[in-house]
């Protein structure tokens, strides 16, 4: 089977809620070492398994720079809890090359989900984590940054939509 790559902007498995996964066994884990690799590669801090290809509902993120949280797998994640006012940040995607938006969001959350192991786990964050675990569940429920955008935003990146759209076509 040849490597994965990185799903870009309109293709359709971006736009679908992920399903599901029954359980953690040989395929998964290998889609997520796929899923760190490329996002590695890709100095991403986060991918979730739509931007692959594979609609099921698993998410990895990156180790943060002041080691407060190692690289991690989420498996079937869900929001338990949030807090916080929305606070605006800029946020951009490896699946929409070039184009950044500020996006609001709670600022502290709570993410319940399955690592590798096989095992519940439950975890609370603030800042950057808890914006990419909100960005990454976001792919899961086929929603992207530019559905989150302001209007203001949103007009300023349909140019390079655009173009996403006809290399796709091209393609």
């Amino acid at each position: 089977m040849a490597p994965r790559q990185l799903v870009t902007y309109p293709n359709p498995v971006l736009r679908a809620r992920a399903r599901d996964v029954a359980e953690v066994d040989a395929w998964v884990r290998g889609l997520a070492g796929e899923m760190l690799r490329i996002m590695r590669e890709e100095d991403g801090v986060g991918l979730a398994a739509p931007q692959v290809g594979e609609s099921v509902r698993m998410f990895v993120t990156a180790a943060q720079e002041d080691e407060s949280a190692p690289e991690r797998v989420y498996i079937n994640p869900v929001i338990v809890s949030f807090e916080g006012a929305l606070e605006a940040s800029e946020e951009g995607c490896l699946s929409l090359p070039g184009i950044r938006g500020t996006i609001r969001r709670p600022p502290r959350i709570a993410v319940r989900a399955t690592g590798l192991d096989g095992e519940a786990f439950t975890l609370l964050s603030s800042g950057l984590l808890a914006r990419c675990w909100q960005h990454e569940i976001d792919h899961l429920d086929g929603i992207l940054i530019i559905d989150r955008m302001s209007a203001i935003d949103r007009l300023a990146s349909r140019k390079p939509l655009r173009q996403l759209e006809s290399a796709a076509a091209e393609r």
